[in-house]
């Protein structure tokens, strides 16, 4: 049988498909004849080969658990993001709800444009969605991949072609596919200790699996990983705090305002992975996970002279103060304090008027030095897929699986304050959670038909129902509540992330269902065509009906030519379409509160919102792959239109009459609230691009060498749009990434000792700071950021046959982004936001990390 019918199924893509079959303790003549069945509905790989599968009409790359274990990185987007050039993460340090789930892209689509897969079922989103950033990420809602340990993994596929004629909604950039191992005996234990060069952001893991037998036809796969992480800072003490500090302000921080990492406590996740023979060639199996970690990253800078509704509502010319007698019905008498100096705390006008006055109240005396919030929360990551599947006859096999999935997002705010609340005011505030909550049901049916060709004919069809729900739990009431001193020009909610009101809470659904028909020929020994057709059916806007059709020729033995054309689709969000928030972001520079309404709100509807629909998309693909002499290469080109992206608008400034009509929607602070935005279908982009991998394997120095290299070049431009896009998206869009990625591997061993080593290849990319896109009249932070080279090494040495102990270190030589230069990009004489580098760095901005590690395996 060739081996282009073995991984046929990829075209297939049928549901079942990248699924894992057990492998059995005890393995008899019929349990061979069974995975040979198997094989042919699964899409697997040795590590032996090259990375990205031969005999494919589509690209994909196959990575290996021993080369996720060397990269030496613990989260799993930097591991993927070190090892496929056309997969991006950006580390954007004060980002909201982003710092909770970091959204990551493939081949320059949001995160998610890009389908997951856990054992070839489709994973749950997370329940957050991505405000800040500005970027290709604004307004994202995929799936938390941070969540999957690699000790868990068998291996990742990542099919970088559109699929969602295949896989359904997502899958415009493609498809990953975490495999889980299912081992029945065996196990490792990973200890790790790491910490960045300049000493900060310490991070400990312990991570470890074992297999067991599930009676003598089963296997019972488990899987788990602790890890604490401290937060990192790449900052510099703002000019304002700085300023007070001169001017004898003894209450102020020494950095004020954090740029880095967030602080990752208790971080645990726990995998399981279960099948069971039943025997007449038929099988059971499960696999879940539970998951959990706090995170707490830094916030914007309250200045203490003119911070709006909280210290002054003139911009710093004098401060609000609030009366304790006028909150309680009687006449105000508290006298208005100018600030004039650098302190207001030594001026006498305000000693007498507020420090000395009982009936008189500022925020200078509960946070005279300002504050700093820190957002965080406590993210819960729960799902259980169960199914049978097995063969009716020789010729007939089936899928039928059940999966539920929900990832819960417990917000938390510290160290800030309800201003409306005056000095009653708690410090720390829990604004509420979201929830997201999927579940998914599908049968499929795989027929082989003899019509007299290469290979029989592959039918697949098949069923899927997806029920997705969006929860908003309000939170806490001082979080949102108006207090006592509104009316005197205190804002309402805790300030930076105001609490969600309970008539803004509430579950918000939809159901979908699906019908899909493949089908694969081998008209020839060297030609292969697959198509598929899938019909979808969404409760909340309708149907879409979806193509894909692929082919691939051998035209020698060591060279083949394919390619694929496709249309496909991504149904916006339950949480897209629904949410409300109030946010504090920066405009031009500036800090604001900004509120974010669902595009059925009426302000929005007023400023161009419209109900939201799908995005769609065009793709097409052409590729070859030879091998010469041992070295085996890939070369893939691709397009890809999307049309009616959706994303957050530009924000817009609210007149009063707005600020009346949000008011009666139960919109909360907004008094407070400068701007708004929505989401909104509004821009139309063609992405495209060239992957390139190379391969060889050789004896040198004694010991096994293998060589990789992997390019990616990749260029989007926004093809239509109005200004509620805005050109600031336009040029994030279509600059923030870098155009050119590379990685070049080099993986030696010996007897006892083995080293890896990968060099990466940035290109220039836009570099950004606070979100702050201008124009040529008035430019913001925006600058051609330069390339950069970093290199990663890990060293191994086995103590003995089952314990190695490693060292390593990413980004060994130290490399930063660009450093900020506020007064060449604006004219600003200082840095006033206390950042060091550029956040939209592609490969962050902590610098090089070293660590040692221990792994018993047995």
């Amino acid at each position: 049988m060739s081996s282009t019918f073995k991984i046929a199924t990829l075209a297939l893509a049928v549901n079942i498909a990248l699924g894992t079959a057990p492998t059995f303790a005890a393995e008899n003549d019929a349990d061979k004849v069974k995975k040979e069945n198997i094989e042919r509905i699964a899409v697997v790989g040795s590590r032996g080969a090259p990375r990205s599968v031969d005999n494919s009409p589509v690209p994909i790359d196959l990575i290996g658990a021993a080369e996720l274990e060397r990269s030496g990185n613990t989260d799993m987007l930097e591991l993927l993001k070190g090892t496929v050039p056309s997969f991006n993460v950006q580390s954007n340090p004060i980002s909201d709800a982003a710092s909770l789930v970091k959204p990551a892209n493939l081949r320059g689509l949001s995160s998610d444009s890009t389908l997951i897969l856990v054992n070839g079922k489709r994973r749950h989103r997370a329940s957050v969605i991505a405000l800040l950033g500005g970027g290709i990420n604004d307004g994202a809602q995929g799936p938390d991949i941070s969540v999957i340990p690699s000790s868990a993994l068998k291996q990742v596929e990542v099919l970088r072609d559109g699929a969602a004629a295949q896989y359904g909604s997502d899958a415009i950039a493609g498809v990953m596919n975490f495999v889980l191992k299912n081992d029945a005996d065996g196990g490792s234990l990973n200890v790790r200790h790491g910490s960045y060069y300049e000493g900060d952001g310490d991070t400990t893991e312990v991570s470890g699996n074992i297999g067991m037998a599930l009676t003598e036809d089963g296997f019972a796969n488990l899987s788990f990983q602790y890890k604490n992480a401290d937060a990192t800072s790449r900052s510099v003490q703002r000019p304002d705090a700085q300023g007070f500090i001169d001017a004898g302000n003894t209450n102020v921080e020494a950095i004020t305002q954090v740029w880095g990492s967030p602080e990752v406590n208790d971080d645990i996740t726990i995998f399981g992975n279960f099948g069971l023979d039943i025997g007449n060639d038929r099988e059971v199996y499960m696999f879940g996970n539970f998951s959990e970690r706090d995170v707490r990253g830094g916030f914007y800078y309250r200045n203490p002279h003119n911070r709006g509704s909280v210290y002054s509502n003139d911009d710093g010319a004098s401060l609000l103060i609030g009366d304790l007698a006028q909150s309680e019905g009687a006449e105000r008498t508290c006298q208005p304090v100018a600030i004039t100096t650098g302190n207001v705390l030594t001026q006498q006008n305000y000693i007498d008027n507020v420090a000395n006055n009982d009936n008189c109240f500022s925020f200078n005396e509960l946070a005279p030095g300002g504050f700093t919030p820190n957002f965080g929360g406590n993210i819960v990551d729960t799902a259980i897929t169960m199914g049978t599947r097995g063969q009716f006859d020789d010729t007939l096999s089936y899928d039928v699986s059940g999966s539920v999935g929900r990832n819960e997002s417990s917000y938390v705010i510290y160290n800030t304050l309800n201003a409306s609340l005056g000095p009653e005011t708690p410090r720390d505030f829990n604004p509420g959670s979201h929830v997201q909550l999927e579940k998914f049901f599908n049968i499929d049916l795989v027929k082989e038909l003899e019509v007299g060709m290469e290979m029989p004919l592959i039918i697949a069809g098949g069923y899927e129902y997806h029920q997705e729900t969006f929860e908003v739990t309000a939170g806490d009431e001082a979080s949102f509540t108006a207090g006592p001193y509104t009316d005197q020009g205190f804002s309402i909610g805790s300030n930076g992330f105001p609490g969600f009101k309970p008539s803004s809470a509430g579950s918000f659904s939809r159901q979908n269902y699906a019908l899909y028909l493949d089908v694969e020929a081998q008209y020839t020994e060297n030609f292969l065509m697959g198509y598929a057709l899938r019909f979808e059916d969404y409760s909340t806007f309708g149907n879409t009906t979806n193509y894909k059709v692929t082919a691939q020729y051998n035209v020698t033995d060591d060279f083949s030519v394919r390619g694929s054309v496709s249309s496909g689709f991504r149904a916006p969000t339950v949480g897209q379409a629904n949410y409300s928030n109030v946010q504090t972001s920066l405009d031009g520079g500036e800090l604001v509160d900004s509120a974010l309404l669902p595009a059925s709100n009426p302000v929005a509807m007023q400023l161009g919102a419209k109900e939201l629909t799908p995005e769609e998309s065009e793709s097409i693909s052409l590729g070859a792959v030879w091998e010469i002499e041992g070295i085996h290469f890939t070369l893939d080109y691709y397009n890809i239109e999307v049309t009616d992206r959706v994303s957050q608008s530009t924000k817009y400034n609210l007149t009063a009459d707005d600020k009346v009509k949000l008011k009666a929607d139960g919109v909360p602070n907004v008094d407070s609230i400068q701007q708004v935005s929505f989401f909104t279908n509004d821009f139309d982009t063609t992405t495209q691009g060239v992957d390139f991998v190379a391969n060889y394997s050789t004896s040198l120095l004694d010991g096994d060498t293998t060589f990789g290299l992997a390019y990616n070049w990749n260029e989007t431009t926004v093809d239509t749009y109005t200004e509620i896009t805005g050109d600031g998206k336009v040029s994030r869009l279509e600059n923030d990434l870098p155009n050119h990625r590379a990685t070049f591997t080099w993986s030696q061993s010996w007897d006892n000792v083995s080293m890896f080593t990968r060099v990466n290849y940035y290109g220039e990319y836009q570099g950004v700071h606070v979100d702050w896109i201008g124009s040529p009249a008035e430019p913001g932070t925006e600058i051609v950021a330069d390339s950069e080279v970093t290199v990663d090494v890990e060293v191994s040495y086995h103590v003995m046959e089952d314990f190695k102990v490693s060292v390593g270190a990413q980004n060994i030589f130290d490399e930063y982004p660009n450093e900020l230069d506020f007064e060449q990009q604006t004219g600003a004489a200082n840095n006033s936001w206390g950042g060091k580098y550029y956040e939209t760095s592609p490969f962050g901005f902590n610098g090089g990390f070293y660590y040692v590690k221990a792994t018993y395996s047995f």
